[in-house]
């Protein structure tokens, strides 16, 4: 029903930034709470972002004051703009959207997942 597809994610040094986006399809992404996830080698997968229906967005702890999620309803396409990069960023970076309308911060709360970009921050 739904299709995500993120990109943007590459290799840059501590301090830079980046602007992934997650084109989506089937459905707009009004219709559902958007979010993000980044999962490091051997890690668990994290909670970084969340925008719910009606645009009340939050964030994780880890990436407060430096990461910002938005969306353009034109393009169809919720970003994560990442400033200030720390090595410990390094992770596969998701995009999830779900039919739920709460703050969710667990992954087994979205229905849809993109397959994932990677982003590498040398120190």
């Amino acid at each position: 029903q739904v299709q995500l597809v993120e990109s943007g994610g590459g290799l840059v040094q501590a301090g830079g930034s980046l602007r992934l986006s997650c084109a989506v399809s089937g459905r707009t992404f009004s219709n559902y709470g958007m979010g993000w996830f980044r999962q490091a080698e051997g890690k668990e997968r994290e909670f970084v972002s969340g925008m719910r229906r009606g645009g009340y967005i939050y964030y994780g702890d880890s990436v407060k004051g430096r990461f910002t999620i938005s969306g353009d309803s034109a393009k169809n396409t919720v970003y994560l703009q990442m400033n200030s990069l720390k090595p410990e960023d390094t992770a596969v970076y998701y995009c999830a959207a779900t039919v739920r309308n709460d703050l969710t911060y667990d992954r087994y709360q979205y229905n849809y997942w993109g397959q994932g970009t990677q982003v590498t921050v040398t120190s």
